[in-house]
């Protein structure tokens, strides 16, 4: 290992790590967007897609960790505990690093909160799991404030095309009740049954000999 890279290895580290998380968090966001939709009826999916959901939030929690904790050997910016636990602390753009721990908070929180959904409420915790939304946009606008690959073609590039699709995903989603209601407006009400013809009655055999 040269001396340069040897003086940099934890920013390096770091710098890995972060885009490995803001890659998982875009995979989970995207799957979970998708999972919201009609997809999920399909029989025999369902759990499939959940436990890769899962398991891609986790790798994206566990990113985040190494990120910050390898931060912490870079002798550059030396952040210190207070520096990657506490917004606004650091001296090296402090809005945007604020934004990444906030990010990484919040998706600690989402992330944990799944493990304690039947104490929360099933609907709660749904309602709660959509500012999964707000954790991508967070990590998006820590990298291009915050990153050192901001400038970078190659990761301009992917942003571009993993954005739209995110969007396009969410706003689906958010319009589906909207769509919803006018396809059972669009539908012909259905036509009511007519009553059963009454059958005649049978005289009893007292009637018909009176």
């Amino acid at each position: 290992m040269t001396p340069a890279v040897h003086d940099h290895i934890w920013w390096l580290a770091s710098r890995a790590s972060g885009l490995v998380a803001l890659g998982l968090i875009t995979a989970s966001v995207i799957l979970g967007l998708i999972m919201s939709g009609r997809i999920m009826r399909k029989p025999g999916r369902a759990a499939k897609m959940v436990a890769l959901h899962e398991q891609l939030a986790l790798g994206g929690l566990l990113a985040i960790a190494i990120h910050g904790i390898t931060l912490l050997g870079d002798a550059f910016l030396n952040p210190g505990l207070k520096g990657i636990l506490i917004p606004g602390f650091i001296d090296y753009r402090p809005l945007w690093v604020g934004l990444g721990i906030g990010a990484g908070y919040l998706a600690a929180a989402l992330g944990l909160s799944y493990y304690g959904r039947r104490r929360i409420g099933a609907r709660r915790w749904r309602k709660a799991h959509r500012a999964t939304i707000v954790v991508y946009v967070l990590a998006v606008m820590h990298t291009l404030g915050a990153g050192t690959d901001a400038s970078t073609p190659w990761l301009r590039a992917w942003l571009y095309a993993t954005a739209p699709v995110v969007a396009v995903l969410l706003a689906i989603r958010m319009t589906e009740p909207w769509r919803r209601k006018r396809r059972a407006a669009a539908r012909p009400p259905r036509p009511r049954s007519a009553a059963p013809a009454s059958r005649p009655r049978t005289a009893l055999p007292s009637e018909a000999a009176s």
